[in-house]
């Protein structure tokens, strides 16, 4: 592997040293309460992380988004989700920078809403609509292209150059597409490959563009028909793309479990093995270059890595630890593994707004 000399604080020593490709170290600890994070966004001096991601909240506390200091680690500040009812099932997937000082995040209760700075504190905004419970096809509306009856899971989101917001609902097989400003998500794509199965039954789960903006690319974990196979889909980004549209990129089939996606500065596909508890990485044609796992000594271990994220700053992909099998909440953490590329950016950043969590 190369052998790189630089000064990242890698570790927390804030010295140059030397570090190898594949690395892992320790960004942060994210507290117990929530616990289970997903999400991750890195901006501006800050990393956003979501969560409660998990079932059995009905009657817990709000879901919430930490902040950390990007560089150090340290918990900055908690942004409190409001308006859920604490009663029932409640939780924050993942979350996405849209521009405009505005961080998105998507909540099973209230859809897809944002938060802005304002002075010390953090506003929130309903954007969009929840997505509504789908019954099974056929029916002679809006139908869910599954096997089984499910209620909506959104999981991941994604923005497009013109504003329009892409989310993946996990259990209805189901694509959703957000109109710029938000409001009543619209079907842009379903299909019966989409729907999960096994123990954990998720389908469409990470999301994201390639770094030409042209096609939409969606992990699906599982598959009603083998369980044990997760598939990497690729799709035109077009108002209408259709079932012959769907193209396989990548085939796992050994229960690993893909779950989010990001892109390099060169096109290749960094996902994350949730079972596995690895970082694969797809060349442009599809074929793994190579898998990443924890180093027998590692201060936290890979658990369940969901969320994904580079860091430009430090060329460094960001993991977040969902540890939702384990369910040890030592192991709820953000980890740091050096890849020495900055990543694809997400959006193209307005050079007259501030940095978003400074």
């Amino acid at each position: 592997m190369l052998l790189v000399v630089i000064a990242l604080g890698f570790a927390g020593s804030g010295l140059a040293q030397a570090v190898q490709i594949g690395d892992i170290d320790v960004l942060a600890t994210v507290p117990a309460t929530p616990g289970f994070p997903e999400g991750v966004v890195a901006h501006g001096s800050s990393v956003f992380v979501s969560g409660p991601a998990r079932f059995g909240t009905a009657g817990t506390g709000p879901s919430a988004i930490q902040v950390f200091d990007r560089r150090t680690g340290t918990l900055k500040q908690t942004i409190l989700v409001t308006g859920e009812n604490l009663a029932f099932e409640h939780a924050l997937s993942n979350m996405a920078w849209g521009g405009a000082g505005r961080l998105f995040a998507l909540s099973t209760q209230l859809g897809l809403i944002y938060f802005t700075k304002q002075g010390l504190d953090y506003a929130q905004v309903g954007y969009g609509d929840p997505v509504p419970d789908l019954p099974i096809c056929p029916f002679s509306g809006s139908c869910s292209p599954t096997a089984f009856d499910m209620p909506p899971i959104v999981n991941d989101v994604v923005f497009d150059p013109q504003g329009y917001a892409y989310v993946t609902d996990s259990l209805q097989a189901t694509i959703w597409r957000y109109a710029p400003g938000g409001g009543a998500a619209q079907i842009w794509f379903q299909s019966a490959q989409f729907e999960g199965g096994g123990p954990i039954p998720f389908g469409a789960n990470g999301i994201r563009l390639n770094r030409e903006r042209t096609h939409v690319y969606v992990a699906i974990s599982s598959s009603a028909a083998n369980p044990a196979q997760g598939t990497i889909y690729r799709l035109p980004l077009v108002d209408q793309p259709t079932e012959a549209d769907l193209a396989v990129i990548h085939t796992y089939i050994a229960g690993e479990m893909p779950d989010q996606l990001a892109f390099d500065s060169v096109g290749n596909l960094y996902v994350s093995l949730a079972l596995s508890n690895q970082i694969s990485v797809l060349a442009a044609n599809g074929t793994e270059t190579v898998r990443y796992a924890s180093a027998p000594g590692d201060a936290i271990p890979l658990d369940n890595p969901a969320g994904i994220a580079f860091d430009a700053r430090t060329r460094s992909l960001l993991i977040v630890n969902h540890a939702l099998l384990s369910g040890d909440p030592n192991h709820f953490a953000v980890l740091r593994m050096f890849v020495d590329d900055p990543g694809t950016q997400l959006f193209d950043p307005d050079s007259s707004e501030t940095e978003f969590g400074e």
